[in-house]
């Protein structure tokens, strides 16, 4: 365990031998809770430029996005393998066959060991699993859910579309064939309390999943959230209140899930609130002490089956 948990930085490193990156990409997706299908608008909280980086972006071919993010990842921490990250809004929501042409494509470049593709649960099917499940044969296949919460009241209050269930149902179809299976949620909505939300690690245990990244709820600007905040403020995890949150959903996770996240980072300029003015080293380490000053860690009161 690197640190106090699992994190997937040491698990790459452990499972290619060197310094892995995923290159972000947006190859032009949509939503069906923004295209109508399901909803209109999207999810509250989202804003795609407060995440993506500004060399993904659909406008610039996928090749061009590719051989950039792979320069700078180089140069910048010296990388030396590389997961291309379908991560802009909805990375399933088209035909299997073009999917398949995009997945492709994006596996042709040198040092690329694989694909992380970020999608929503009612936007899979058997046909689109199999690929998967063909791909993950001689690549690095992982299949990042954006699960949110387990509660449908929340998901029904984030404009999702779908409720908990179809979770339940796409992660059941995926399991056991050879694909990696991501998660995220996001801690700290309005009506969700402190309890609720520690019982989300309980579940996110028992569910088989391989990595999860946890986001503590931002207020971001140009979103609907945004303006539900500004109307209503509620209220946000302070610093001190996410460490000691964070420490305790830590402890009842299992201890085999690899964390890809443990807070949300935002560009300053989008974001409304909180702001902790702390950076992404100095929110780290706060994790780290208060899981040493509880001498605390990953698992520590996981009371599942380990098998």
């Amino acid at each position: 365990m690197d640190r106090y948990y699992n994190s997937y930085s040491a698990y790459l490193r452990g499972k290619f031998g060197c310094r892995v990156h995923k290159v972000s990409v947006d190859v032009g997706f949509t939503c069906p809770n923004r295209d109508g299908t399901v909803a209109n608008g999207g999810c509250v909280y989202c804003n795609n430029d407060s995440f993506v980086p500004s060399y993904a972006r659909s406008r610039i071919a996928l090749h061009n996005q590719i051989k950039t993010g792979i320069e700078y990842l180089k140069k910048r921490f010296r990388a030396e393998k590389f997961i291309i990250y379908f991560q802009a809004y909805t990375n399933t929501y088209d035909k299997t066959e073009k999917l398949e042409r995009i997945y492709r494509e994006a596996l042709e470049y040198d040092g690329v060991v694989g694909l992380a593709i970020g999608t929503r649960s009612d936007c899979v099917d058997e046909e689109k699993i199999k690929l998967f499940e063909n791909l993950s044969r001689d690549w690095f296949i992982t299949v990042e859910y954006g699960i949110e919460s387990i509660y449908d009241r929340t998901l029904k209050l984030m404009n999702r579309g779908h409720d908990y269930q179809s979770v339940l149902n796409a992660i059941r179809i995926t399991k056991d064939r050879g694909i990696h299976i991501g998660a995220h949620i996001i801690v700290g909505f309005p009506g969700e309390t402190q309890d609720e939300m520690l019982r989300m690690a309980d579940e996110m245990s028992n569910l088989g999943i391989d990595f999860l990244k946890i986001h503590n709820l931002h207020i971001v600007k140009n979103t609907p959230l945004a303006r539900m905040y500004m109307k209503e403020p509620f209220h946000l995890f302070t610093y001190e209140e996410y460490l000691d949150f964070i420490s305790r959903f830590l402890e009842r996770l299992s201890p085999k899930i690899v964390l890809e996240r443990l807070f949300t980072d935002t560009p300053q300029d989008l974001l409304i609130a909180p702001i902790w003015n702390k950076t992404h080293a100095e929110i780290l380490r706060g994790i780290d002490m208060e899981l040493q000053r509880k001498n605390t860690y990953q698992g520590r009161l996981f009371k599942g089956n380990l098998v």
